[in-house]
């Protein structure tokens, strides 16, 4: 069965930088059979009723301003799979959980910057989900659970958000990591690795630093929903971690 993931997107010039965790997606790719597709949860697609892609070619979105000129001219043309939507929507009324389907957003680089390192060749079909900031954590998790089966045709679940990502904390010109951003991921990694829901489903009153480290949870969404998809399994796995400016964290989890 194929196991979901969490990655973290970091700034929207990752796909441009080369550095640990770069050569990290790119090996990741490299060193795991080839999904028949991929589904992918982006922090940057949110709705308040969970919205599926069914389209037949992505455009790209360039959601950031103030960044590299090449950045502006990459595109990410995956393909979509309008059967496999169909599919996702079904379970999702199937775990009662309201949808609607998307016919025209395309990519955003909370999507195509990961998705551009691991298969820079577009040629594996995509479904994009939006994420929901209205929902408990509870609930996110039960988003994902809801997809589980999928992973039994070697569909790639994937969460891209940030385990500490606040935007008013960044130091472009840090070189060590600021000690509250390890703090919480610390305390993160060792509930997830205990599979401990009731403590990371309370994680804002029991995390060092959450306030910090989370100041608005649509970057955290997503790894409650990459976790949710392998509920049956609770096996979780760091692959990777590093940061940038001090308190990005740059992360792989490995759910089943």
């Amino acid at each position: 069965m194929m196991p979901s993931y969490f990655f973290a997107h970091g700034a929207p010039s990752l796909v441009l930088e080369r550095h640990a965790y770069t050569d990290f997606i790119r090996r990741f790719a490299a060193d795991m059979p080839k999904p028949k597709a991929i589904v992918l949860f982006s922090a940057h697609w949110e709705e308040t009723t969970q919205a599926v892609s069914a389209v037949d070619t992505y455009g790209t979105i360039y959601d950031f301003g103030g960044f590299q000129e090449e950045l502006y001219r990459m595109t990410y043309p995956a393909p979509g799979d309008r059967a496999l939507a169909e599919e996702i929507r079904s379970l999702f009324t199937a775990h009662g959980i309201p949808s609607t389907m998307d016919e025209e957003r395309g990519l955003d680089h909370g999507a195509w910057a990961v998705l551009k390192l691991m298969y820079p060749g577009a040629d594996i079909p995509v479904v994009a989900l939006s994420v929901n900031r209205y929902l408990t954590n509870e609930q996110q998790y039960e988003v994902g659970k809801a997809l589980a089966k999928l992973r039994e045709r070697d569909v790639l679940i994937i969460g891209s958000g940030g385990t500490v990502h606040n935007l008013r904390r960044v130091n472009w010109r840090a070189d060590a990591v600021d000690e509250w951003a390890a703090a919480f991921d610390e305390w993160l990694a060792s509930t997830l690795e205990a599979w401990d829901l009731d403590a990371l489903f309370a994680y804002r009153e029991q995390a060092p630093y959450a306030r910090e480290a989370v100041p608005t949870n649509e970057h955290f969404i997503p790894l409650l929903l990459a976790m949710g998809a392998a509920d049956e399994s609770r096996k979780a796995e760091l692959l990777h971690r590093s940061y940038q400016y001090g308190n990005l964290s740059l992360s792989c989890w490995k759910f089943g």
